[in-house]
């Protein structure tokens, strides 16, 4: 099974020559922005660079679309919760389509489901970009960069970011190793898809166990060496690799900034954009 995610893939595209302290910045505004969108014409506004900066950075198409199937799992939990909380007291002008026990199938549950949906797929496409082009010994000093006013308050920025950056190597080094340890044990009789609650859960344990310590081993193996070269977090460091901001880095964030007044400008009704369902 080909992991990606969390994994760098090495390139030569405009994203990847991005500065890797300007696409950390750009993935967390791009958080925020998604946060202050209150409608679909919004949304497809901040989709658009997003979609075309993936396109640019060459990575695989096939990957947003297995990018949806989480968030299609979690869309349904979240129209259950959005059907259960929505009235029609307090939404008396909402359509209504269905109504079984406490559940209300209405097009405000629904709108509001499909809004979080997109919000959610936003965020797993900027944050799979960012761990895809950008090495992660770039992404532990961006983090570094970043963090540095903290050094003022005698926070170990260097360990955070170490940290930071150790935890993202491992999210495909651990995927690899739960397929691993699956078909290990499908093998053994195990059967992860069959059967009721309680046979899963067991299934379910005999996975999570050889992964716990499968992780602390590697853990162990991984501090064993940094230790054996010399590596210590306290003392003091240099830099041999410089990242000089250039102009395009500039204008991508100048860009980002615009877009930015232009989402808070419309919350605030400063202009307004047509609303799918109204009052939502």
């Amino acid at each position: 099974m080909n992991i990606t995610v969390g994994k760098y893939i090495p390139g030569n595209s405009f994203i990847h020559k991005l500065d890797p302290r300007i696409k950390l910045l750009s993935n967390i505004l791009f958080i925020v922005l998604v946060f202050l969108t209150k409608n679909f014409i919004m949304q497809a506004i901040l989709l658009s660079p997003i979609l075309v900066a993936y396109f640019v950075s060459k990575l695989k198409l096939r990957k947003l679309y297995k990018m949806m199937l989480p968030v299609i799992l979690i869309g349904i939990f979240l129209f259950l919760i959005n059907s259960f909380l929505v009235k029609e007291s307090s939404y008396p002008y909402m359509n209504v389509y269905a109504k079984w026990w406490q559940l209300t199938i209405s097009d405000i549950s629904l709108y509001r489901t499909a809004l979080i949906m997109v919000r959610i797929y936003i965020m797993i496409i900027i944050t799979t970009m960012l761990t895809a082009t950008t090495r992660p010994m770039a992404l532990t000093r961006a983090i570094e960069d970043l963090l540095l006013p903290l050094k003022l308050l005698f926070i170990p920025v260097h360990i955070i970011a170490m940290i930071i950056s150790i935890a993202l190597r491992f999210i495909p080094t651990l995927l690899e190793e739960s397929q691993r340890i699956m078909k290990a044990q499908a093998s053994r009789g195990v059967d992860f898809k069959n059967g009721n609650i309680k046979s899963k859960s067991k299934a379910t344990i005999t996975l999570i166990i050889p992964l716990f310590v499968s992780a602390f081993s590697k853990a162990e193996d991984l501090g064993n060496a940094m230790e054996t070269r010399g590596y210590d977090p306290y003392e003091k460091r240099t830099k041999y690799r410089i990242y000089p901001i250039k102009v395009s880095d500039v204008l991508v964030f100048m860009f980002l900034i615009g877009l930015l007044a232009m989402i808070i400008l419309q919350r605030m009704d400063i202009f307004e954009l047509p609303l799918i369902v109204k009052g939502a």
